[in-house]
């Protein structure tokens, strides 16, 4: 997962940073109202956790903005205010959930993964593309019946493609979405290659047919055709 978390406070901002890296997610962080602006316009994220209360502005405008931009992001709103009038006006404008301060950083966890499941997996734990299976909770992968070893950047790559198939995805895209903003300090997109020639030998030698294509030029497609 692609989190970006949008959180004036530092502690709070940090521990939520540190529980998703260390399972393996792609965490960015914005403190203040103009940082997260310039973000959610140059970046696409699984799911934002937007804090309404930011300096230099509110987060209920930073949900317009996407909205207004139709970007697909999801959008958690994490607020200490527990005021039935801004949980209704986040939900109405587009915001996936709502969660109040203070919270415990599983049920946040399952808040994230509850909003990725609806919006890209159709809600299901199980996720399916012919002999592939996927299971979202237990991040294991299975050919048929065996269990493809995956390093959690191929797992991403992997859900990235399937997310998204029959599409065209460039280089870029992949990876913005694998290694988040820290992409812009890269000299060459050599890594992916990389990654996705071990994604596609692990995956075939378990007897899977290859589904990434190369777009010459643009940059990849997972598709059966």
């Amino acid at each position: 997962m692609k989190i970006l978390i949008v959180e004036d406070e530092q502690a709070l901002r940090e521990s939520i940073e540190d529980y998703f890296s260390e399972a393996g997610n792609v965490c960015e962080i914005a403190g203040n109202y103009a940082d997260a602006l310039t973000k959610i316009n140059l970046y696409r994220y699984d799911c934002i956790l937007l804090d309404i209360t930011l300096p230099g502005g509110s987060g209920i405008n930073l949900l317009k903005n996407l909205k207004e931009n139709n970007h697909p992001d999801g959008v958690l709103i994490i607020s200490a205010k527990n005021s039935l009038d801004d949980k209704l006006e986040g939900l109405d404008l587009g915001a996936d959930d709502y969660l109040v301060k203070p919270f415990h950083l599983s049920e946040l966890k399952s808040r994230v993964t509850a909003i990725i499941r609806r919006k890209s997996f159709n809600g299901s734990n199980l996720l399916k593309f012919n002999e592939i299976s996927i299971d979202l909770l237990g991040k294991q992968v299975k050919v048929g019946r065996q269990i493809v070893k995956l390093t959690p950047k191929e797992y991403g790559l992997l859900l990235y493609f399937i997310a998204n198939k029959d599409k065209v995805v460039s280089k870029n895209a992949i990876a913005e979405h694998l290694w988040g903003d820290r992409i812009d300090i890269a000299d060459n997109f050599k890594f992916i290659y990389s990654h996705i020639k071990n994604t596609r030998k692990k995956l075939m030698e378990a007897g899977c047919k290859d589904y990434i294509q190369a777009a010459y030029g643009t940059g990849y497609k997972f598709s059966e055709e």
